[in-house]
């Protein structure tokens, strides 16, 4: 479905590019300009201004909870449901109070987090620009996601709902303590966005 938008771009795959360029440009952006360093860390509202400065040049909802239901899959064996509209703000309050001491507890916030998904589009991007955040202020490491497989990242996503000892697993292996790597953090996005199926520009280079 063809999300309304700001651009008034009316072909899809147009917009999936003009989507592309600008919030990988704003990306860049982020951590370049120290925006980065005003983000409320671990909370719904520095997720909000992530998701926000990524696509308010593009869509009228960046930032803001959304207002329908969603769920995401290609077919009926493998649909995620993200959490109904009734329970979403309560939801939130709830992962905004959960602890992030340590690992274990930031990773079983980020997955309540992709259980909420409060936004129409854009969750996953911003939502682990927000986790690598918690990683870097609690534990002072971030993850390096060109060492994350797309494949069973999403596999161990999908079984979290229920166990998350695999992507514990999976996305401690990827650890690094290059936390102001501004190459790792470029190439982050790009395979942040590549998971989402965008992969027609490099970050560096816009």
């Amino acid at each position: 479905m063809l999300l309304d938008n700001k651009l008034n771009i009316t072909d899809q795959i147009e917009l999936s590019k003009a989507e592309e360029k600008i919030s990988k440009q704003k990306a860049k952006q982020l951590f370049d300009s120290n925006d980065i360093e005003k983000i409320e860390i671990g909370t719904f509202k520095g997720l909000a201004y992530i998701h926000a400065y990524l696509f308010d040049d593009i869509y009228h909802f960046a930032g803001k909870i959304r207002e329908v239901n969603i769920a995401k899959g290609a077919d009926l064996q493998n649909i995620s449901r993200f959490a109904p509209l009734m329970y979403l703000e309560p939801s939130l309050k709830h992962i905004d109070a959960m602890p992030q001491n340590n690992f274990d507890e930031i990773i079983e916030k980020y997955v309540e987090m992709n259980i909420a998904h409060p936004f129409r589009e854009g969750n996953g991007r911003a939502t682990r620009i927000w986790l690598d955040l918690i990683l870097k202020k609690e534990i002072q490491q971030v993850i390096d996601w060109n060492a994350v497989d797309k494949d069973d990242y999403f596999s161990s996503m999908q079984r979290s709902v229920v166990k998350d000892v695999e992507i514990k697993v999976l996305l401690k292996q990827a650890l690094t303590d290059k936390i102001h790597d501004r190459a790792l953090f470029m190439k982050g996005i790009d395979v942040s966005y590549y998971y989402e199926g965008y992969s027609e520009f490099k970050t560096e280079e816009l």
